[in-house]
């Protein structure tokens, strides 16, 4: 048997219920590598106490037969959902200290399911960046490398910890946010398989929110049939989010036949971009070559309004953002500036937002308060929603037309080093989300699936965009393509 930290959900839970292995033991695995990857910065506030705790009270399931498909898997939880009586600071100093008193929906479902939890981990301060280099934490570093230059990568933000933890073994799956691609781009960056889901699939009730018409959890996991298994734990209607679908939830792992004849696959002529690389543009070629190879048909599509759905998410969000952020101000919970005598409560606002906050932080918030304020609402935020309906109308034409998913690059590059874009004009670190972000302005599921490698050894991925409330049927489609591609590279450990 594999190192038992190196396990997928399904082998884990197959072995958990022949009794080949104990829950205690995969945990006591995963906190050993844990211990041993320091370096790699992306736990940061390990649990053992609790995860054994739950462990043992797995195994006890297991034994008794009640096991849900979860039971007894240890996962890594990423630091923007709260959990009970564990620090949940959203990777932001102005958090510093905050134990919730409640758990959020998600982590709930999960802990009910008897999923275990090692710890929570690394992102960038509220969920804002493509990088993990905006956390109050310090950087999170990809377990990837290139080739024999030891320059650290960055593994994609915001959930840049989850997908380190999940690529260097560290659990065996972990939970991601995704508000822009901030699940599916470091996935990608880091050789993982992460979901999306349909805004509304997942409940958000109990996740620090950054972007609220856009946020959404889904898993991040080592392959398509572990996304299907634990995306089936998170999803389910909660009365305790007005955005949270009532709709049965179906047994996506079930839906992994690898049968794709006659589905049609779109191919979006507008996801050409300029200054695209050869290595991405050959990727995806050979992606429409794989899904066609397996009986799909590939068809050439047109999403119009694509070219404007970069500016307009860099207003919607960070206006939705602005709103959102104004709760912390010192008062109730979170961190309080040191006041001087004299010092009133709006010094104690500005002083305790302007230490709390990071840069990239304060830059959105100010972004947002511009774009909502009187005198531009209309020029800005109002039109951005104006292009937002146009964007979601054009994927509406598309699946209209018989398309049953769209093939796309997940992102315009390999991993790129952490610093290189430090200096650079911010919207070059915006730009990573170029293929990501319609797909959360139009509220649909999509995923990032593992695909092949660059010439420098690094992890490349595709995504596939499906219809509404359809994540099995994306799934599936996912599962063909993972087939295919056969994508078993692993990080050589450094760390």
């Amino acid at each position: 048997m594999a190192e038992l930290n190196g396990m997928k959900i399904a082998e884990a839970r197959d072995a958990l219920r022949k009794g080949d292995v104990t829950s205690v033991e995969l945990t006591e695995a995963c906190l050993g590598a844990i211990e041993g990857a320091g370096a790699l910065n992306a736990v940061v506030h390990k649990t053992p106490e609790i995860a054994l705790e739950q462990a043992r009270a797995a195994d006890a399931r297991i034994k008794a037969g009640d096991a849900p498909d979860m039971c007894g898997i240890p996962l890594g939880i990423k630091d923007l959902f709260c959990t009970k009586g564990v620090a949940s600071q959203a990777a932001s100093k102005i958090l510093d200290g905050f134990k919730p008193e409640y758990e959020s929906t998600v982590t709930r479902q999960l802990f009910d399911a008897g999923a275990v939890m090692l710890g929570k981990l690394n992102m960038d301060e509220f969920a804002m960046g493509s990088s993990n280099e905006t956390s109050t934490y310090g950087n999170v570093v990809n377990p990837w490398r290139r080739g024999n230059d030891e320059t650290a990568l960055t593994p994609g933000g915001s959930s840049g910890g989850s997908a380190s933890a999940v690529a260097a073994d560290l659990c065996l799956a972990a939970t991601g946010t995704d508000t822009g691609g901030s699940i599916r781009q470091p996935a990608a960056f880091t050789g993982i398989t992460g979901i999306k889901p349909t805004y509304g699939r997942c409940s958000r009730w109990g996740i620090v929110a950054f972007a609220s018409s856009l946020d959404q959890a889904g898993p991040m996991t080592k392959d398509v049939r572990d996304a299907a298994i634990m995306l089936e734990a998170m999803c389910g209607h909660d009365p305790m989010d007005s955005t949270s679908a009532d709709l049965a939830v179906p047994d996506f792992e079930a839906m992994l036949t690898g049968d794709i004849k006659g589905k049609k696959i779109g191919i979006p002529r507008e996801y050409h971009m300029e200054g695209m690389p050869d290595e991405i543009e050959a990727l995806w070629a050979e992606g429409r070559r794989m899904l066609a190879d397996a009986g799909a048909e590939i068809v050439d599509i047109s999403l119009p309004h694509t070219k404007y759905a970069l500016p307009a998410y860099y207003v919607i969000a960070p206006a939705e953002a602005s709103s959102n952020l104004a709760r912390y101000d010192g008062v109730r919970y979170g961190r309080r500036a040191q006041l001087a005598q004299g010092d009133g409560i709006t010094e104690m606002y500005e002083k305790t937002r302007a230490e709390g906050f990071g840069a990239e932080v304060q830059r959105r918030v100010m972004i947002g308060t511009y774009v909502l304020s009187a005198g531009f609402y209309d020029a800005y935020y109002n039109r951005a929603r104006k292009v937002r309906t146009l964007i979601k109308r054009d994927f509406e034409e598309v699946f209209a037309q018989g398309v049953d998913a769209i093939l796309t690059p997940a992102t315009p590059s390999a991993a790129f080093g952490l610093g290189e874009m430090k200096d650079a004009d911010p919207v070059q670190m915006y730009l990573n989300d170029v293929f990501t972000v319609t797909v959360n302005l139009a509220g649909l599921p999509g995923i990032s699936v593992p695909a092949g490698l660059d010439r420098q050894g690094l992890p490349l991925g595709l995504q596939l965009i499906g219809r509404p409330w359809e994540e099995g049927d994306l799934l599936n489609c996912a599962y063909a393509l993972e087939q295919a591609a056969g994508f078993v590279s692993k990080p050589a450990k450094w760390w």
